[in-house]
């Protein structure tokens, strides 16, 4: 894609609806089932900060989908992302059994973090 592709105001604000819709479920599944979810990826028990992480999760995605200028709410997406990854790095190791979902955990983080990152700056330039 070319950056007039994001020049585009109505593409720009398309991608901010998309993750904020992608925030409320993501946070609604780390608040619902933060025992399942850490299991499968084998990061032990961390139920009560996946559970924080969801909520951070539905708050930045209310502020995407509720507020006029959705660009301080997709920069803590950006922020999340990198705490997030943070967090799954230690699940990569190769002892962890559930090491292929995590690596795909990452791996979707990673490019969720890339498409926030461009809606970011694209919004940040629009302002």
């Amino acid at each position: 894609m070319t950056s007039s592709h994001w020049d585009r105001p109505e593409r720009i604000a398309a991608l901010a609806q998309g993750l904020g819709w992608f925030s409320l479920a993501l946070g609604a599944l780390e608040i619902l089932a933060p025992e399942r979810l850490d299991r499968a990826l084998g990061i032990g028990h961390h139920e009560t900060a996946t559970r924080a992480y969801g909520l951070r999760e539905v708050a930045a995605g209310l502020g995407i989908l509720l507020s006029r200028d959705p660009t301080p709410w997709i920069w803590s997406r950006v922020a999340g992302d990198a705490l997030d990854l943070a967090s799954l790095a230690p699940a990569l190791r190769p002892a962890n059994p559930q090491r292929p979902y995590a690596i795909g955990a990452f791996a979707n983080v990673a490019a969720i973090a890339a498409l926030d990152l461009v809606c970011a700056l694209a919004l940040s330039r629009r302002r």
